[in-house]
C-alpha cells in the first residue's frame, strides 16, 4: 500500500521548523502499519534534516556553524540574484539534505527518544516551502 500527501510550510526566514507533528499525522492518515516514511523537500534553498528535539540550544548551534563555515555576501560567489544569502542557501542544503527516510512501527514515525523532523530555512526571508511525505508498507 502507497499513501502520499504533500503539504506546504511558511517560514519565518532562516531556521529551523519542527515539522514532526505534521508528518507523524500523515503516517496516521495513511493507516500504514508497518513500512517506511518518505520527505521530499521541492526545493534548493532549504532542507530535512533529523535532529535533537528536546534541547533548542542544538538548532541555535547549527545555525551558528553553518553562518560561520558557510558566509552571506563571501565576494567568491557569482550567484546572487536574489541577494547575499543566495549561494550560501544552496550550499548549505547541498550540505544537509533534501528527503529523509524514517521507518514506521505500528503507525508511528520509528524515530529515537530526541529525534525530530526540521525544515530548516537557509534564506533570510520568509519563502513558502513544499513537501511531499510518501508512506509504503503493510
Amino acid at each position: 500500500m502507497i499513501y502520499q500527501d504533500t503539504f506546504r510550510i511558511s517560514t519565518p526566514g532562516r531556521g529551523m521548523i519542527n515539522i514532526t507533528d505534521q508528518i507523524a499525522d500523515i503516517v496516521l492518515q495513511s493507516k500504514i502499519i508497518t513500512g517506511i516514511c518518505h520527505l521530499f523537500l521541492h526545493h534548493t534553498s532549504a532542507s530535512l534534516i533529523i535532529c535533537e528535539n528536546a534541547d533548542s540550544d542544538v538548532q541555535t548551534d547549527l545555525e551558528t556553524f553553518m553562518r560561520d563555515f558557510i558566509r552571506d555576501g563571501d565576494p567568491r560567489y557569482k550567484h546572487i540574484a536574489e541577494g547575499p544569502d543566495d549561494m550560501t542557501a544552496h550550499i548549505r542544503t547541498i550540505l544537509t539534505q533534501s528527503s529523509l527516510t524514517v521507518p514506521v512501527t505500528k503507525m508511528h514515525l520509528n524515530l529515537g527518544t530526541w529525534q525530530g523532523l526540521f525544515l530548516w530555512e537557509h534564506r533570510l526571508h520568509p519563502h513558502e516551502r513544499k513537501v511531499t511525505v510518501t508512506v509504503q508498507g503493510a
